[in-house]
């Protein structure tokens, strides 16, 4: 069924204290829920639910809300649903009338909402911070139009890859795999892998690597055996079976198979997709996970638009869809873009680019501009350290796509709220400055007052 509607139930409003007689009502997230428009996602994601059967869906601003407030304070989806019971704020921010003693939903609620509304329903969401900080003043329209692109990488949670843990993580995925459906292995070498393992490690570690990669052959062979003995009892099994074997003895002889210098090698067991991305830092060499763009304004740095691109494409390939798509979420057509040397070899034509150490054709004030597009750089490090993106736990492609936008929101949201933070700290010095000069009048004129007496 449809999302439900807010529970406002007469009888017992004589007895229940309203949320906003609780709070100070000068907060920065009630001014922050005020900028945002709620009624959109009902009319976007209300038609994913055609159907009348079930019960009904979880409201729309409370999921909203609390996927805004996971990302602007880097929680998982067990810690929001946990704290969003300890703070009437929290609660009034995801449109709660009275105070809830109980947690709004079941944590994997959060992980169905985003398998449904996909990433065009992520996409909603950032651009519903967009028109929050144009709602507040911090974001012009204006603005829009200079923007500045660069692409990072959004690392997977996926621990670091070694031929060892890949061949150790994949049998014990087909042994387990075995025992639910009731193969009966000649050997699982459950404790042949484990001395297997503590031996490459301290081989590695003892600098002993012919040691080591001959251990390493030794183990693979093993993990070869197991998948030999799966592939003969197959043969005489039922299709149902084989589905279920079907993916992983895929990765196994993927994994079986590879050099060390192939093109499309298998980093992790449990996600795939992941790829070894190198962008030339010194202290990181490789980073595991997929690329992804982003593009701020020049001026102030909100994001107005964010994607990932799977298969590791040289970035001059991605500018044009990122250009689109701040188009299509701001309805407004970037004039001015720039970018890093990494995008020579563009093809742009619409829309004028910049690209850093340029000086043809670059007047003095797209000079300043040009310098501001470092600006990009702590921005991507703000959203890796204070938001996901320095972490990908969602699942698969989908996950990546989705995890882009939602840390691009919750980057977008801690802004506007500094904005208002900062707004309301001037409002309150400009008070103290007319209480003081009141007092100071005050005091002139009685002593005026007694003077003439």
């Amino acid at each position: 069924m449809g999302p439900k509607e807010t529970e406002n139930d007469p009888r017992i409003d004589l007895f229940r204290n309203r949320l906003e007689n609780l709070i100070d009502q000068r907060h920065e997230l009630i001014g922050l829920s005020e900028l945002i428009d709620w009624e959109v996602f009902d009319r976007q994601w209300g038609l994913l639910y055609e159907d009348r059967k079930g019960a009904p869906a979880l409201r729309t601003r409370l999921v909203a809300g609390l996927h805004y407030l996971k990302h602007i304070y880097k929680l998982s989806d067990e810690q929001v649903v946990a704290r969003w019971v300890e703070n009437p704020y929290w609660q009034v921010f995801c449109g709660e009338t009275y105070f809830q003693h109980e947690v709004p939903c079941h944590p994997t609620s959060l992980t169905r909402w985003r398998q449904r509304i996909g990433e065009e329903g992520c996409e909603w969401l950032l651009t519903q911070t967009i028109e929050a900080a144009k709602g507040s003043g911090a974001l012009k329209k204006h603005d829009i139009k200079k923007v500045t692109v660069d692409t990072t990488v959004q690392e997977k949670a996926v621990t670091f890859p070694t031929d060892s843990k890949l061949l150790e993580a994949v049998r014990r995925h087909l042994v387990k795999a075995c025992k639910d459906h009731e193969l009966s292995l000649r050997q699982n070498y459950n404790r042949v892998a484990k001395r297997l393992g503590r031996q490459i490690s301290g081989y590695g570690h003892a600098g002993q690597y012919r040691r080591m990669h001959k251990t390493i052959t030794l183990l693979r062979r093993r993990v070869g055996r197991v998948v030999r003995d799966i592939e003969r009892q197959l043969a005489h099994r039922e299709p149902e079976v084989h589905g279920a074997f079907a993916d992983l003895l895929t990765k196994a002889h993927r994994l079986l198979n590879q050099k060390q210098h192939d093109s499309n090698k298998l980093y992790s067991v449990h996600a795939p997709e992941v790829e070894c991305i190198a962008k030339g830092k010194a202290h990181k060499r490789y980073e595991f996970g997929v690329k992804a763009s982003f593009a701020t304004t020049n001026k102030n740095g909100f994001v107005v638009g964010a994607r990932s691109y799977p298969n590791n494409p040289y970035d001059g390939h991605t500018l044009e869809d990122q250009l689109q798509q701040v188009e299509t979420l701001t309805a407004i057509k970037p004039i001015r873009c720039y970018v890093d040397r990494g995008y020579r070899g563009h093809g742009i034509e619409h829309t004028e680019v910049y690209i850093a150490g340029q000086r043809r054709g670059v007047t003095k004030s797209i000079y300043k501009e040009l310098k501001r597009r470092n600006a990009i750089e702590p921005e991507i490090g703000h959203m890796k350290n204070d938001g996901h993106l320095g972490r990908n736990y969602l699942k698969g492609p989908d996950g990546d796509a989705m995890n882009v936008l939602l840390v691009a929101s919750g980057h977008n949201l801690r802004k506007v709220l500094a904005w208002l933070r900062a707004r309301s700290f001037c409002a309150w010095i400009l008070r103290l400055f007319k209480d003081v000069m009141d007092v100071m009048f005050a005091s002139d004129r009685y002593v005026n007052r007694v003077q003439t007496v």
